[in-house]
């Protein structure tokens, strides 16, 4: 690591810490972390990745995917709600030189913070957006309606796909401008708090609308490393809650093998399996991010052989190690409770987050799919898909015929 990723951690982990003490009543009592979020911002969180010339840290992805890990250990939502802007940050470094892309590192480095809205739900789907943007003189306006928009009611932008008369379109939009409602209707038993609900544009403003297919290429895979760091955060908080509640338990069970549970070589075994589910996880996120950083480098390449290879490299890490940890985590966060007696399980603890946390979390991207595109590439050397879309058969393109080939 860096000595700037030393002075971004040492600046950030007292952030962390204070999270860390208001998660458990805030999962408790549905409070989205606004105050939290706010402190990350101000903290400078957002801008780890904005080169040091437009006021961030400059950062490798492989750094902000540890920082990524710690937040994640303190509070696995916020984390989450980063995973749209630090996209979109991606997106405007690996950019070709230009004013624009300037002053929106710029506002970034500023602390400017930007959510996702691509999802839909209905027929609607990625390459067949029911959400339009539409000219309007020298301006544009977007209208429809998105859901899973993670992270945007926290924040000042969103990052808006749309269909458009020039072809599929992103479209950054202020959180705050007329004709935007963000609604907190996200009703899934885990990652409760990432604002991950519904947005409706009537006629809102948009600013900086650019082509789908000029975003950059390893953008899949550099989601996915959010939520495997997620996951990896996951893992390293059930280890640490289960070191805690193991050394505070008094009472044993008169069948196990010590007199206090800490010294059980039974409950020391199954410890054991989640500390190295953790550890694995950790390094898994360190593979991946370190091929994002590669990725990165051939950008401005794009088509290249080198940059094609580096694509596909980081592409396949990510989806192995989402096969990887998409098991692995929640069975480390259901393990905990075969360390514990039955109080392990009251309300106030909250410990069952853990669980329906990691396995919110392992059911973005179906990793049935991505179990399938490994295979495929380690078998017959087929290149992954850097995109894919969900929707009706007809807004995916999937007929009878493709299914039987699939």
């Amino acid at each position: 690591m860096s000595a700037r990723f030393d002075a971004a951690a040492a600046r950030l982990r007292p952030v962390f810490a204070e999270i860390a003490t208001g998660t458990v009543e805030r999962e408790r009592e549905h409070r989205l972390p606004f105050d939290e979020v706010r402190a990350l911002k101000d903290a400078g969180f957002g801008a780890l990745r904005v080169p040091v010339e437009f006021g961030g840290d400059g950062l490798s992805i492989a750094e902000v995917a540890e920082l990524l890990v710690e937040l994640a250990t303190a509070d696995s939502n916020l984390p989450q709600i980063f995973r749209g802007h630090l996209a979109y940050l991606e997106d405007r470094l690996v950019a070709e030189p230009s004013a624009e892309r300037d002053a929106w590192l710029t506002r970034l480095g500023a602390g400017e913070i930007v959510g996702n809205a691509w999802s839909e739900v209905g027929a609607g789907g990625l390459g067949s957006p029911t959400t339009r943007a539409t000219r309007d003189g020298d301006a544009w306006r977007v209208d429809g309606r998105k859901f899973y928009t993670t992270g945007s009611i926290f924040a000042d932008w969103t990052d808006v796909t749309a269909a458009s008369d020039d072809g599929d379109v992103t479209a950054l939009v202020r959180t705050d401008a007329p004709g935007v409602t963000i609604h907190d209707d996200w009703d899934g038993f885990g990652q409760p708090l990432t604002g991950t609900g519904t947005i409706v544009f009537d006629g809102a403003p948009s600013e900086h609308v650019a082509l789908f297919g000029e975003r950059f290429r390893y953008q899949t895979a550099h989601y996915q490393l959010v939520l495997l760091a997620v996951l990896a955060g996951i893992a390293a908080a059930v280890e640490r809650d289960a070191g805690h509640e193991i050394r505070s338990r008094t009472r044993v069970y008169s069948h196990g093998l010590a007199a206090r549970v800490q010294d059980d070589a039974q409950i020391q075994s199954v410890v054991g399996e989640i500390s190295s589910i953790a550890y694995t996880a950790k390094q898994l996120v360190r593979g991946v991010a370190s091929a994002l950083d590669a990725a990165a480098a051939t950008a401005l390449e794009r088509d290249s052989a080198a940059d094609v290879a580096a694509n596909v490299e980081a592409e396949i890490r990510a989806a192995q190690a989402q096969v990887v940890l998409s098991e692995l985590v929640p069975r480390a966060a259901t393990l905990l409770f075969n360390t514990l007696g039955a109080s392990a399980t009251s309300t106030t603890k909250a410990l069952d987050r853990h669980w329906r946390n990691a396995r919110t979390v392992a059911s973005h991207n179906p990793v049935i799919y991505k179990s399938r595109i490994v295979g495929d590439w380690s078998i017959n050397g087929t290149p992954p898909p850097f995109i894919w879309s969900i929707g009706t058969a007809e807004s995916t393109g999937i007929t009878a015929d493709t299914e039987e080939k699939s």
